[in-house]
């Protein structure tokens, strides 16, 4: 589990949030978009600052997260959703590669994306790791969300 942040976006009333959730395994997507939700606002973000997006897959997060970076309405995006392995090699692609995308809008755009997507053995894991037993990787990615908008104010402010 990650450790705990302190910070707050009270004092920032503009920050809006992203979450880009996809559509398969929703018992447990809609688990992390439930904890991602409940992490902004219990960090003062307004639940009518916050865009949940759902797209069709795990594929298809970096594009749409592309997209809501360059409009430049968000702080940062939380991409969230579950791929669990089969019996072909499409969960690598697929987690990897989403993983690579999300990574690469980050570093080209300068919104922090923050990957919660889990990439899973079982589907045990994922329930685990969803509100279960391992925590909510909704919460956590949010959280470094949180952290990331607070530091990069910190750093546009000369570190004050």
């Amino acid at each position: 589990m990650m450790p705990h942040y302190e910070g707050d976006l009270r004092a920032h009333p503009d920050a809006r949030f992203a979450v880009l959730a996809g559509r398969w395994h929703p018992h447990v997507v809609d688990a992390l978009v439930t904890g991602a939700c409940a992490t902004l606002q219990s960090h003062g973000v307004a639940e009518d600052a916050i865009d949940v997006v759902r797209v069709p897959g795990v594929w298809e997060l970096p594009l749409v997260a592309r997209d809501l970076a360059r409009a430049g309405l968000h702080v940062a995006i939380v991409a969230l959703g579950c791929v669990v392995r089969g019996d072909t090699r499409h969960y690598e692609e697929v987690a990897d590669g989403a993983a690579n995308g999300l990574m690469q809008v980050a570093l080209e755009t300068g919104v922090p994306v923050l990957n919660g997507v889990l990439a899973v053995e079982r589907m045990e894991d994922a329930l685990a790791r969803a509100g279960g037993v391992r925590g909510n990787k909704g919460e956590e990615a949010t959280m470094a969300a949180i952290e990331m908008v607070d530091l990069q104010r910190k750093l546009a402010a000369g570190l004050r």
